[in-house]
């Protein structure tokens, strides 16, 4: 797929830690990575999710700006996808993302929600959100289509599915070194 002049790309970093939580969520989904990011450069120095606050401790979870440098994230698995997209929508998935990032405080974890993907009904809260359903609904809310379901509904293993998204890099997270190139 080459990238037409214009055109920007978003990335959706798909990991796994190793922590208890997503140890448990794993249980249930069986999924190789159960924990979804966006960002919005090669090099993944501007990372946003929902996840913990405190490194130590997940129940302590809102909107975040992921330090994948740090110790949470440098021996996580992980599965690096792009997303093409025309220069209007990059910027109202940007803008989307900056707002959730000047309210940071305004937003909770929705740890309910994860209930309502076991039992397949969308459990939608203001103002909470659990990261793939965050990522989906920055991407819906944008007016990219990127998964077929509703955001509250929607896992990891949802984007490693999609197919307008392109897997760019799979292995450990502390490994990944981008290629340089003009269009990244």
């Amino acid at each position: 797929m080459k990238m037409m002049k214009n055109e920007k790309n978003i990335y959706i970093l798909l990991t796994d830690t190793g922590t208890v939580f997503t140890r448990l969520i794993k249980l249930y989904t069986k999924a190789p990575f159960n924990h979804a990011s966006i960002a919005f450069d090669r090099e993944l120095k501007e990372v946003y999710s929902f996840g913990r606050l405190k490194p130590h401790n997940p129940l302590i979870a809102g909107f975040v700006r992921e330090n994948i440098r740090g110790p949470l994230f440098i021996e996580a698995k992980c599965a690096l996808y792009c997303c093409t997209v025309e220069p209007a929508a990059y910027e109202k998935v940007r803008k989307h993302v900056r707002r959730f990032e000047k309210n940071r405080h305004r937003y909770r974890y929705n740890l309910i929600g994860l209930l309502g993907v076991i039992f397949n009904i969308s459990l939608r809260r203001e103002n909470a959100y659990f990261c793939s359903e965050f990522v989906a609904s920055v991407f819906q809310e944008s007016g990219v289509d990127i998964v077929q379901k509703p955001s509250a509904l929607t896992t990891p293993g949802d984007f490693e599915k999609s197919e307008a998204l392109r897997l760019l890099y799979q292995g450990k997270l502390g490994n990944y070194r981008p290629r340089v190139s003009k269009i990244a």
